[in-house]
């Protein structure tokens, strides 16, 4: 089946069991998730952290289809929608199930409190003084004793609330 010399059928025809391209997708999906969920919550920056997941697999699965790599163009669809499809899953459960909520999305660390650095919740996401200090800046803050609270949220952003924002 060449038409002007392309090879139409090893674009299309899966080069491995669509059933196989599912699982694949799912078993990828998930063990990211779970590396990600595990690791600092700053290296998602502004995406949340299914979201990057999200991005991540896509891409990776669509570059070998679309360089002519070992997977056809049928197989790298497959394992996209697979991934979109446990994305919107995932997203939509945790809206309505608290408890996966908190599974997908980690918890706020503090990382100041009432003016004093939390150097071990610090520490444990590798945030230097010089980092979180630039954060306060961008903020207008320029002195941590007028930061009653400060946080490191699930998505890797850092909310501040400052003695101010009490009046």
């Amino acid at each position: 089946m060449e038409l002007t010399g392309v090879d139409w059928r090893a674009i299309i025809e899966p080069d491995v069991p669509i059933l196989e391209s599912v699982v694949r997708g799912t078993i990828l999906y998930f063990f990211v998730f779970t590396l990600m969920r595990g690791t600092l919550r700053r290296t998602a920056g502004e995406l949340s952290m299914i979201d990057f997941i999200f991005v991540l697999l896509v891409a990776n699965g669509a570059a070998d289809s679309m360089t002519g790599g070992a997977v056809s163009i049928t197989s790298g669809i497959v394992i996209i929608l697979t991934i979109v499809a446990w994305n919107y899953l995932l997203n939509s459960l945790s809206w309505y199930i608290p408890a996966l909520q908190r599974w997908t999305t980690p918890p706020p660390l503090q990382v100041i409190d009432n003016g004093k650095l939390l150097r071990r919740n610090m520490r444990k996401e590798f945030l230097t003084e010089d980092e979180l200090m630039a954060q306060l800046r961008e903020e207008g803050i320029e002195d941590v004793s007028s930061v009653k609270a400060a946080h490191i949220e699930g998505d890797g952003n850092i909310s501040v609330i400052t003695n101010d924002d009490e009046a």
